[in-house]
Order: C-alpha cells, then sequence, then structure tokens
C-alpha cells in the first residue's frame, strides 16, 4: 500500500489531565501516515485523484483545537476519526506527541501516543 506522510505538524492546543493544561495550553506534534492508493495519482499528475496533505493536515490541526481532552489517546483518536470521515484513505496512523508534558524531574525528548485505525469496512 501507498503512503502519504506529515511529519511533524505542531499544534498548540488544550490536553491533559491537570487544569492548567486545559487553562494555559500547550504545543502538541503530530506524524500522520495516511494509507492510500497512489496509481491514479502517478499516472494522471492530477491533484484530484489524490488525497490533499494540505487538507488533512488542516483537518488534523482543526481537530485537536476542536475539544479539550483529559488524554492524548482521545486526542488523537479524533484525528483519526476525522480523517477516516472526510478522506478515501483505507487506514491512518496518528503519531500525537506531547514534547511539554508535565513531569518533573526527569529529561525527556516527548511522550506521546500512536494509533492506527482502518476504514470500516
Amino acid at each position: 500500500m501507498d503512503r502519504i506522510l506529515i511529519k511533524g505538524l505542531r499544534v498548540f492546543a488544550y490536553h491533559g489531565v491537570n487544569p492548567e493544561e486545559k487553562e494555559n495550553g500547550q504545543n502538541f506534534e503530530l506524524d500522520i501516515t495516511l494509507n492510500v492508493d497512489l496509481a491514479k495519482p502517478c499516472k494522471t499528475d492530477c491533484i484530484d485523484d489524490t488525497v490533499s496533505y494540505a487538507k488533512v493536515a488542516k483537518l488534523a490541526a482543526k481537530a485537536m483545537r476542536s475539544e479539550k481532552n483529559d488524554l492524548i489517546e482521545r486526542a488523537a483518536q479524533r484525528v483519526a476519526d476525522e480523517i477516516l470521515q472526510n478522506f478515501p484513505v483505507s487506514s491512518v496512523t496518528v503519531l500525537l506527541k506531547k514534547p511539554e508534558a508535565p513531569i518533573k524531574d526527569v529529561d525527556f525528548g516527548y511522550v506521546g501516543v500512536e494509533i492506527t485505525r482502518a476504514r470500516d469496512e
């Protein structure tokens, strides 16, 4: 299966179990992998025959900002749901990173969750 990749999509949003996370917000980063058949656009060179990564990125950012969730698991699920509902992909993988997670006294790059969801057939 072919893939379209979006790496390092940065979104400021309000997710977390601590009240200050929902009030002050923080930066999140998403890596999104779309599994989609790209045979037709490879032949036609026509934008209408593919999935627009720009539209996917904008939709993912909107999904991240539209609600405040306690868990990044839920936020990642909402992003995956929106993509599957709006684009002709067979499956999507969302890696949601939280580089500013409130973890004291440890040095880390990010914490995150990765989910893969397939279209219900």
